[in-house]
């Protein structure tokens, strides 16, 4: 039987500080923890990551690579049921790197490129959904006067943004804990497609509200 190789240092380095820093936030997880977990020494871990700034900017990189990848996605949504899966994938990706959002003003407070790089991400947000609004009307699936479209748009990728922000205030204790994680995502996908109902046509407002009771019926 072959054996795997092992993976390299470098990518399980960032795993791990993936993972705590999910779990703990960024500012409460320091590179002796991340080396205490990985059990290498803190020399080997500055090896591959001379500074802790390194090891965000290089975990950011690979949200924001995954992101342009999601986001190129906006422009083939048709319908209600599209957008819900597109926002749920969405939400999913957030999720996967949710420490830049829990601590999200305190890391651009002190990361030079994450504070010019997210202002990026934010216009990149915004385009999708502009592309999605537009692809819904083509489609028949709403009206919205283009007055209306840019605030709307904007609305929502400030419900993106902040969703989970929102969840940690409402139960800092549970909130962004791996069993709430479902029910966090679903909430904030409803949530931001719910700011489309006074536009959509109707067929497509009763299926919205059909596709949020059903999720919300699950176990």
């Amino acid at each position: 039987m072959v054996k795997k190789a092992p993976r390299r240092t470098a990518e399980r380095i960032l795993e791990v500080t993936l993972e705590l820093f999910n779990r703990f936030g960024e500012p409460n997880v320091s590179t002796t923890l991340i080396s205490a977990e990985l059990r290498i020494s803190p020399g080997n871990l500055y090896y591959h990551y001379p500074a802790k700034d390194e090891l965000i900017n290089s975990l950011f990189q690979r949200y924001e690579r995954a992101l342009g990848e999601l986001l190129a996605a906006a422009d083939s949504v048709r319908n209600v049921e599209d957008a819900w899966f597109f926002m749920h994938s969405l939400f999913e990706l957030i999720w996967q790197y949710r420490f830049l959002y829990r601590d999200l003003n305190d890391l651009l407070s002190k990361n030079r490129l994450l504070e010019t790089h997210f202002q990026t991400v934010l216009d990149d947000k915004a385009r999708a959904v502009r592309g999605l609004l537009s692809g819904m009307e083509r489609a028949g699936a709403l009206q919205i006067d283009a007055r209306e479209a840019g605030p709307t748009s904007t609305s929502m990728v400030v419900v993106l943004t902040y969703w989970l922000s929102f969840e940690y205030v409402r139960d800092p204790r549970r909130a962004l804990e791996p069993e709430s994680a479902q029910a966090a995502l679903l909430r904030g996908a409803h949530h931001v497609l719910n700011l489309l109902m006074p536009y959509l046509q109707a067929d497509q407002r009763q299926h919205l509200l059909a596709l949020a009771e059903a999720y919300q019926e699950r176990p």
